[in-house]
């Protein structure tokens, strides 16, 4: 019931999630905590509404964009989305590069490391995913959800900063005074906690799991629910691990800071209890990524090439040459970004993600808003409409503030 769920968590969470959590909790505690649980109730919203849409359609929301507003809506999606490509796969793998540099520290430098096993978690993953599809990698996924699971919320536990100062940050919304540095990482968890573009990918594991019956929305929702659940559960987690060090330069010996303060405070056990769940995550996430992104090259590709009378809903087919070339593609021409500062590919990454959102907003509010198009059960509801009307306001918000920073003068 909670499958294509749990993968949409596993993918959201990890990488981003753990360094933004991290990087957040280094500078202003545990008071932001609320951010956690705004990100993940947003991109609840945003997922359900994709999911009724395909539901109530049978189309995947790029289909819905192709037969509602022509190809021209994938000629503005496409440059997005092999921008936001090589930003998500340079994360994935300098996150999966961190983690297991601080897990096998054979290098002396930890830039040296980040890059090294960058380079081999992004070719290994190809290999998984290539060579075991869906079910390989849903098998692959959920053990590395049970361990990240277990032992990140284990060590956050183990590092209580206590009750009263967790539940003032979880429901009493503020920002510490920390100068614009602090703000600006709050933005970037709210916006990155749960995956950003990878929402799009839960139409195509909805196929994968033949969900395709307008009846299978209230298990859509339990399912959604609960991953989205384990996600704000897991960035909280990290804010409080994050909260026990000062991060400092790039970011690219933040697991080893981490992992030699829980040594210091809860001895070797804690050190590698937090380590293994630690790469679980950045390794389900990227695993995760490189499954699902190419769905969306491959989806475009289709559409595009698509002759009068050819069927508009068609799965796509993980054996296709376009799925698979694009696949390689975001593991290797990212790579470059290994080279970068760990804490910057972050930051990019979770804002130019967060630039999506009130497009795709925007859409649901139009698409799931015309009892024509959707039926009348399907069709947004008031608080619905509240909701994606706050996630339009919002990531715009974020939007402009970021346009507003690159145009600046120095």
């Amino acid at each position: 019931m909670i499958g294509p769920g749990l993968l949409l968590a596993a993918t959201g969470v990890g990488g981003g999630d753990l360094a933004t959590g991290s990087f957040v909790g280094s500078i202003v505690g545990p008071a932001v905590l609320w951010a956690v649980l705004v990100g993940a109730f947003l991109k609840f919203v945003v997922t359900e509404g994709i999911a009724r849409w395909q539901l109530a359609t049978g189309e995947t929301l790029l289909e819905g964009a192709v037969s509602k507003l022509g190809p021209v809506a994938l000629w503005i999606f496409l440059p997005y989305l092999l921008l936001w490509s090589f930003f998500v796969g340079s994360a994935q793998m300098s996150a999966s590069g961190v983690a297991l540099h601080a897990a096998i520290p054979v290098f002396a430098d930890a830039e040296t490391g980040k890059i090294v096993f960058g380079a081999i978690a992004g070719v290994a993953g190809v290999l998984l995913v290539l060579k075991g599809g869906y079910a390989l990698f849903d098998k692959v996924m959920r053990v590395c959800i049970a361990i990240m699971f277990v032992t990140v919320v284990s060590t956050a536990i183990a590092l209580w900063p206590g009750t009263g100062a967790v539940l003032q940050g979880l429901f009493i919304p503020r920002l510490p005074d920390v100068g614009s540095e602090g703000f600006a990482w709050t933005i970037a968890l709210i916006g990155g906690v749960g995956g950003t573009l990878t929402v799009l990918c839960y139409g195509y594991w909805l196929r994968e799991e033949g969900r395709t019956q307008q009846s299978d929305l209230s298990v859509c929702r339990i399912d959604l629910g609960t991953g989205y659940l384990m996600t704000a559960v897991f960035g909280i987690a990290m804010v409080i691990v994050g909260s026990t060090i000062t991060v400092q330069g790039g970011g690219a010996d933040l697991l080893v800071d981490l992992s030699n303060r829980l040594e210091a405070s809860l001895g070797v056990w804690g050190k590698w209890l937090f380590l293994v769940g630690t790469v679980g995550a950045v390794l389900s996430s990227l695993l995760g990524v490189w499954q699902s992104v190419p769905y969306l090259f491959a989806d475009c590709w289709r559409l595009l090439r698509r002759r009068d009378g050819a069927p508009l809903r068609d799965p796509v087919d993980t054996r296709s040459p376009p799925y698979r070339a694009y696949l390689v593609l975001i593991a290797l021409v990212p790579m470059i970004g290994l080279f970068s500062s760990f804490r910057q590919v972050q930051m990019l990454y979770t804002v130019t993600g967060a630039l999506f959102f009130p497009v795709l907003a925007l859409v649901l509010l139009i698409f799931n808003g015309r009892a024509s198009w959707v039926g009348t059960a399907f069709r947004n509801r008031p608080a619905t409409i509240v909701a994606l009307v706050a996630v339009l306001a919002f990531f715009s918000w974020i939007g402009w503030q970021t346009v507003a920073e690159l145009i600046a003068p120095a």
